[in-house]
């Protein structure tokens, strides 16, 4: 790292629980869904939650997937265990459980003074219009059981504009991010831009972030599908202090002159447009795999038949 940007110390850490979901969404860019594989275990969880006591910095831990609910056992364990280390705790859904209030209520009692965020995903992509009433079912239940809840909602391509940022939970709508599922299924139905002008990442602080994702597998993303480093190989605080953003084969480029940098870095073919930064980027990182294979992983995040899947779904610590 460089020495006039010192890294800001991790205040949250999101668990992956689970790349599975019971949903396959058009806009997942982890690719969730039924067939996905890789679910953390109950050991994995207390090393992870042990790792991020070590640091001494973070604040939240989040409970995500996927479909953290799928693995519900594990999703209640995790939750306890985190607030019992002093970790204030979060958890995203698409509460496909809350068939009636009443069932709600069952599923969400365990959590009741437990956590300090419920965020539900609620748009069009999730459930159909059946499973629409879900997340407000969900959302009552929460409050009547004290939980702090609010929801996160996608517009479809062609709505309005809207803001919003990678791996954060807005409290209104954003936009759609051209990557994973999004990026093959999506992006052809908006216009596009010419490739040289997405110049940055508009949406993560790659050279100082606050929070960094850990899936089953014990990769720890910096965005979703660009790891910088293995918690499975080395202690978080230990990958955390070796962080070189600049020397990064991904992330270098991408804070030299964004996603078209990696473009022109690695002299990749391109089309001459793009749906947006994040489209170019995951289609310029798909291009790189094979030369980067520790750096953008696992194959979940890219929608290919895992490799990592073959010697057991589990993140064991």
């Amino acid at each position: 790292m460089t020495p006039e940007s010192p890294l800001t110390p991790l205040s949250g850490l999101h668990l992956l629980l689970t790349y599975e979901c019971n949903y396959e969404c058009d806009h997942c860019f982890v690719w969730g869904g039924p067939s996905q594989s890789g679910t953390m275990t109950a050991e994995s969880i207390e090393h992870i939650l042990a790792e991020a006591t070590a640091t001494g910095t973070i604040k939240w831990i989040y409970f995500e997937g996927g479909e953290a609910f799928l693995y519900y056992p594990l999703l209640c364990s995790g939750a306890r265990k985190a607030k019992e280390r002093g970790f204030s705790v979060g958890i995203v859904t698409n509460a496909y459980w809350a068939t009636t209030h009443t069932d709600a209520m069952e599923w969400l009692k365990p959590f009741a003074g437990l956590i300090d965020d419920l965020s539900i995903s609620s748009d069009v992509y999730h459930g159909g219009s059946e499973g629409s009433k879900y997340p407000d079912i969900a959302r009552g239940a929460a409050k009547q059981l004290g939980i702090p809840v609010d929801f996160i909602s996608v517009a479809q391509p062609g709505d309005a504009e809207v803001a919003g940022a990678a791996g954060t939970l807005p409290a209104g709508e954003s936009a759609v991010l051209y990557r994973g599922r999004a990026a093959e299924l999506l992006a052809s139905r908006v216009g596009t831009k010419p490739w040289e002008e997405f110049t940055e990442c508009p949406w993560e602080d790659l050279r100082s972030p606050d929070r960094v994702h850990v899936d089953p597998f014990g990769n720890l993303h910096i965005c979703q599908g660009i790891s910088i480093g293995n918690m499975l190989e080395h202690p978080l605080a230990e990958i955390m202090a070796g962080y070189d953003p600049d020397a990064h084969p991904i992330v270098g480029p991408l804070l030299a002159g964004g996603p078209a940098e990696i473009a022109r870095r690695y002299k990749l073919d391109h089309e001459d447009g793009y749906a947006d930064h994040c489209h170019l980027c995951y289609t310029m990182r798909c291009a790189l795999r094979e030369r980067f294979p520790e750096v953008l992983t696992p194959d979940q995040m890219y929608g290919t038949k895992t490799t990592q899947e073959e010697s057991g779904d589990h993140y064991e610590s």
